[in-house]
């Protein structure tokens, strides 16, 4: 029997959630993406805070946990408009992240 890996858009028909990347603008599974919430910060704005457990209070943006996404998002300005807060945004905790998953994955490819 061969198995195959169902489409973004038949498992979202199965019940799984559906979000739009703020980076690529490309549509995911909730599972698939990582996502951040805006806190205010010490000083006047906001920082971006990743919610890889989905629980912190408040509105969140859904980024794939890719580099070039982070980059695109912060290039366009994404993460104001889709957390709705004005001001500077302090991505370096997100930056971190990203780069600590892209490390990671990069490890595991050479297996």
């Amino acid at each position: 029997m061969v198995q195959r890996e169902l489409s973004v858009s038949t498992r979202a028909r199965a019940g799984e959630p559906v979000r739009t990347c703020v980076g690529c603008r490309q549509k995911g599974l909730a599972a698939d993406l990582l996502r951040v919430v805006a806190r205010e910060a010490e000083s006047e704005g906001f920082a971006l805070v990743p919610d890889p457990k989905r629980r912190l209070p408040g509105r969140g943006a859904w980024l794939h946990p890719d580099p070039k996404c982070l980059s695109e998002a912060a290039r366009r300005r994404a993460f104001g408009r889709a957390l709705r807060v004005s001001g500077s945004l302090d991505s370096s905790e997100l930056d971190h992240l990203v780069g600590a998953v892209e490390l990671s994955e990069a490890g595991h490819s050479g297996l």
